[in-house]
């Protein structure tokens, strides 16, 4: 089973062979003897790549689960002093991973010479257990109660533009209004239409169409095309915190958004026992409930119309006040 994950995550058999320091032979005789075991294909097979059956599909994901506990069973035996080694593999957001996550990482990495980590960014739901993932940055409420969810802060969904674009357009004082301007959409926030909360009274949200003068993929490209005064924008606040800070953007109704969204560090249950994983978790939440509280507060500044001190936000920063260990308390789990 582990050879057959490995040629799954390294992409094929002679990489998998280097990583279990086997031969692409060996590799081959494996898979043959894993698929001769359960009577089933589970690798189409070319001379130059190989794709997984429907039914390797459903058995990845079994085997992943099956290596997960006895990785755990291992280090139960090996006691809690073991020290941290191995990948350390885990995901999140795009913009949060390159903007935030990858500085603490190499914090983390230049603390723990023996932990390798593969980080994937991605902006999609990621199944941690089917995909193998030790833990997540996860932005969103939660609902799956098989995973263990340490609380790092929250992130309200704003509203931006640019001075240059709101001195040229039409006032906005309710969501309304912005039916009459430049709208720059991206697919996660909504392309067509933006939500609010019902008015004082109501229960009905209120839901505010337009035709985009763009829609991106990209936070990056959305935030640039905002500054350059191009039309309005709808992101999370802490993608704007370096333009808050400067001046280029400014959040737009600030008494019409939905609540906060909340930041998880999220692992499948069981996984914060392994030490790397403790690691992590124990050097990561209170930098990132650090840098994320900051961004809050700055980002509530603007709001008020008080700039942020130049600088303020960008930058995760090392220096906490107050570390706060996991250690002795019992981690929040998701409802």
């Amino acid at each position: 089973m582990k050879v057959f994950i490995a040629a799954l995550d390294e992409g094929g058999l002679r990489k998998a062979g280097r990583k279990l320091g086997r031969s692409p032979a060996a590799i081959s005789r494996a898979l043959a003897f894993l698929e001769a075991r359960v009577g089933v294909t589970l690798l189409h097979r070319t001379t130059r790549s190989f794709k997984l059956s429907e039914v390797g599909e459903r058995y990845a994901i079994v085997c992943r689960r099956v290596i997960s506990d006895l990785e755990e069973a291992d280090l139960v035996a090996a006691g809690e002093r073991s020290a941290p080694r191995g990948t350390l593999t885990m995901t999140a957001p795009v913009a949060a991973g390159e903007d935030v996550l990858r500085s603490v990482l190499d914090a983390f990495m230049d603390a723990y010479p023996t932990v390798s980590v593969k980080l994937l960014l991605l902006d999609r739901p990621v199944s941690l257990i089917d995909e193998g993932i030790d833990i997540a940055l996860r932005i969103a409420h939660l609902t799956d109660s098989t995973h263990v969810a340490i609380r790092l802060g929250e992130v309200q969904r704003v509203v931006a533009a640019s001075p240059r674009y709101l001195s040229k357009h039409p006032k906005i004082e309710e969501p309304a209004d912005l039916a009459k301007h430049k709208i720059i959409a991206m697919t996660h926030f909504g392309i067509d239409s933006w939500s609010f909360p019902p008015v004082k009274g109501s229960s009905i949200p209120r839901s505010v169409q337009f035709s985009p003068r763009l829609v991106v993929n990209s936070v990056r490209g959305a935030i640039a095309s905002a500054v350059e005064g191009r039309g309005i924008t709808r992101l999370f606040s802490y993608h704007i915190a370096e333009q808050l800070s400067e001046g280029t953007l400014q959040i737009l109704l600030t008494d019409d958004e939905h609540s906060a969204v909340p930041l998880h560090l999220i692992s499948p249950q069981g996984r914060l026992a392994v030490p790397k994983v403790r690691a992590f978790a124990d050097f990561a939440a209170p930098r990132l409930k650090a840098h994320f509280s900051r961004l809050a507060s700055d980002a509530a500044r603007q709001r008020r119309g008080i700039q942020p001190r130049h600088g303020a936000s960008s930058g995760v920063g090392y220096v906490v006040a107050k570390k706060e260990e996991l250690n002795g308390r019992e981690p929040e789990r998701v409802p």
